[in-house]
């Protein structure tokens, strides 16, 4: 995937989901009709169960596997876990709490950040291991930068360098029940969507990425809502966000129809608004859920 447009507009590489626990987020998913990953785990004590989409973005949700190992590293500065612990003390346990985008230099975008005063803390470079559904591992390297506007925000943006891709087959985790092929939407509430801006514009990259309320990154669009007009889209209750938070996420899928049969197969409680398939979060699940057919 392409880390960055020719007008400099940093693509979506990913969506932070945190979970209380691994297993609900995995059971949860699955119903929904996702392939997980095999467990991730952080160096810093944080643990994900990652779902692979097509388009080369992915979801991630993320557990604390060690409350000690992520203590200690928020003491020594690892901004990624200390704005994950910020957004559990302020939300809870699930949620939507960061969009990630990709890059190909994570200093340069730190220092553009830091120039904005929007820089959330230092960079963050660290490698796991990887392993597929054939359990064939091998090292994902990563080099994060973030950006926060911590009065108007309770959520954040960073982007992400892959410093080395592991050589493993992803193919059989992104082959979904559901149909889901890749993220169509990101969608974020604010009571004064406008504030929020500047903040999206600098992580995206160049302030001519936003028109209106949508963010046009080159493989999906961000877009920032009032509450009245989330609710009236999605028919999902907003609540009263005095911040901007992360909401919505929309998938394309290959036949709605397919999708929803799927749905009520498992149970899973779903509505329709307009041409959406609207699932409300859950447990493991973090944000509202769109389902949408690719046209």
């Amino acid at each position: 995937m392409t880390r960055t447009t020719a007008a400099g507009i940093h693509p979506l590489d990913h969506l932070v989901l945190p979970t209380q626990n691994l297993d609900v987020a995995r059971s949860r998913l699955t119903s929904l009709g996702f392939v997980v990953a095999p467990t991730g785990i952080h160096p810093f004590g944080t643990e994900n169960c990652c779902v692979f989409l097509a388009d080369g973005t992915y979801l991630e949700p993320l557990a604390i596997g060690s409350e000690q190992a992520t203590i200690k590293a928020a003491v020594e500065g690892n901004v990624f876990v200390a704005r994950d612990r910020l957004y559990r003390e302020s939300r809870g346990d699930e949620g939507f709490s960061a969009v990630v985008l990709g890059t190909d230099n994570a200093d340069a975008d730190h220092a553009r950040y830091v120039e904005a005063g929007l820089s959330a803390g230092g960079t963050l470079s660290f490698s796991r291991a990887f392993t597929d559904t054939s359990g064939k591992s091998d090292v994902a390297s990563f080099k994060l930068a973030f950006a926060s506007a911590n009065d108007t925000t309770d959520a954040f943006l960073f982007a992400c360098q892959r410093i080395n891709a592991p050589d493993v087959d992803r193919a059989a985790l992104q082959a979904h029940a559901n149909g889901a092929t890749g993220i169509m939407e990101v969608v974020a509430i604010s009571d004064h969507p406008a504030e929020q801006s500047r903040l999206i514009s600098v992580a995206l990259g160049n302030p001519a990425a936003g028109v209106g309320s949508a963010f046009h990154l080159p493989n999906a669009t961000l877009s920032v809502l009032d509450p009245v007009s989330f609710t009236a889209r999605f028919g999902v209750s907003a609540g009263s966000p005095t911040k901007l938070r992360f909401a919505a996420v929309v998938f394309g899928v290959r036949s709605a129809d397919a999708t929803s049969s799927l749905l009520a197969a498992n149970a899973i409680q779903h509505d329709i608004a307009g041409s959406d398939i609207v699932v409300q979060p859950a447990s493991g699940q973090g944000a509202a859920f769109i389902f949408r057919e690719i046209p």
